[in-house]
């Protein structure tokens, strides 16, 4: 397979005018909107025609033309088929989920996810009779045997949050399609720098708030898959993005328009700072984890499966041993050397930082956490883009000396 260009997709994706000669697409708010004639309204209800079958766009929750604009911009991105957009994260993985599995089925989920999609497998979908086996996603072997009759997709994270395991997305691939599930794939910490479509996977997520937006201001997510799943998703009698309603608004969706031409800019730099920030770490002897570095378990996996030219990502990790020592590190980091922010969330354009087993996985119980490899101590960063980056690696090397990492 040739070496994939996601910035170059992108590119090369006809530019959409504003209906006036914008350069840029117009943001068309309307909620709902008017058919020439009564007969059209019905065909659009029974399917037969809409936006791309003769005929016109209905209701935003449905469908709507800039979001649709902002759909096949990240179907080009992705390599997929198609796109649909939503409301969150959160939203996209749910709906997915629930457009896949019923009642009596049964999902193989990785062990090291994020703590509102554990809980969302752990708590509420068992409410519906949905039920999942968490395994180690790196371990090929336990994937396999935690498969049944009932089983219906593989959920892994591209890069693991917040452990930053890599799954080895083209051999779960290969093991869904040979078992006739699905390999549905969240690639949020990890997008341009890996493709999981075009490794095999049936369904990519995301949440947009994240690296895609960038700018902290938005929420948002995605979901990106062959055509006919999208459409469906997007059917009015059976379509989770329709029928449970995690509408995304038209200005947002145009404000994520403007910031993906810019986004393979972001995810360079990004991954730059993250790997001297790493290697920094590293030799002064800091219990760091970083994807780019060599001693990470799974490096020489991410470095197969991953786009060349856009680095490893903007995530690191560094595991202080407790909670107490995790808190003195951050405390130290944002109030006494202005590093960054003690808050969740990642991707944003400074650096944002959090101690990931009592916060964003707090909904994950202490064993389990365990199990996942999440020590009480870990904390997740999110490398920014600003500030000199020598500056930023002395105030590092500051901290974790003030905080008694080092000696």
């Amino acid at each position: 397979m040739q070496p994939y260009n996601p910035e170059a997709a992108l590119a090369d994706l006809k530019r959409e005018m504003g209906e006036y000669g914008g350069v840029n697409p117009s943001v068309s708010t309307s909620a709902m909107y008017a058919v020439t004639n009564p007969e059209i309204l019905s065909e659009i209800f029974k399917g037969i025609k809409g936006p791309e079958k003769g005929g016109r766009y209905l209701y935003t929750r449905h469908t709507n033309p800039t979001v649709d604009v902002l759909s096949r911009s990240l179907s080009a991105m992705e390599g997929t088929e198609a796109a649909r957009c939503t409301a969150s994260g959160m939203a996209a993985i749910s709906c997915t989920l629930l457009q896949l599995c019923k009642t009596g089925d049964h999902i193989v989920a990785s062990r090291t996810v994020y703590g509102g999609t554990y809980a969302l497998l752990s708590q509420i979908m068992p409410e519906m009779g949905i039920c999942s086996t968490f395994v180690d996603p790196t371990d090929i072997t336990a994937v396999a045997a935690a498969i049944t009759h009932k089983t219906r997709l593989i959920y892994v994270e591209t890069v693991g949050n917040p452990t930053l395991k890599i799954a080895d997305i083209t051999a779960l691939a290969k093991m869904a399609q040979r078992r006739g599930i699905k390999l549905v794939v969240d690639n949020t910490f990890s997008p341009m720098v890996v493709s999981p479509a075009l490794l095999g996977a049936d369904v990519v997520v995301y949440s947009m708030t994240k690296f895609i937006s960038g700018g902290g201001d938005i929420i948002a997510g995605a979901i990106c898959s062959s055509k006919d799943f999208i459409e469906t998703l997007a059917d009015l009698r059976c379509g989770r993005t329709v029928l449970l309603g995690p509408t995304l608004d038209a200005t947002v969706a145009f404000k994520l328009i403007q910031r993906l031409p810019h986004l393979a800019m972001r995810m360079r730099e990004h991954g730059r700072r993250a790997l001297a920030m790493a290697r920094k770490l590293e030799a002064l002897g800091v219990a760091v984890t970083y994807p780019g570095l060599a001693t990470h378990p799974q490096h020489r996996v991410i470095d197969r499966i991953r786009n060349k030219g856009y680095g490893y990502g903007g995530m690191l990790t560094i595991d202080c041993g407790t909670t107490e020592m995790a808190n003195a590190l951050m405390d130290i980091l944002q109030n006494r050397e202005t590093f960054g922010h003690i808050a969740v969330s990642l991707g944003y354009y400074d650096t944002l930082m959090s101690c990931s087993g009592s916060s964003t996985s707090s909904e994950i119980a202490p064993a389990d956490q365990a199990k996942m490899g999440l020590s009480p101590g870990l904390v997740r960063f999110s490398i920014g883009l600003t500030g000199a980056l020598e500056n930023r690696l002395k105030q590092l090397e500051r901290a974790v000396m003030a905080a008694g990492l080092i000696s």
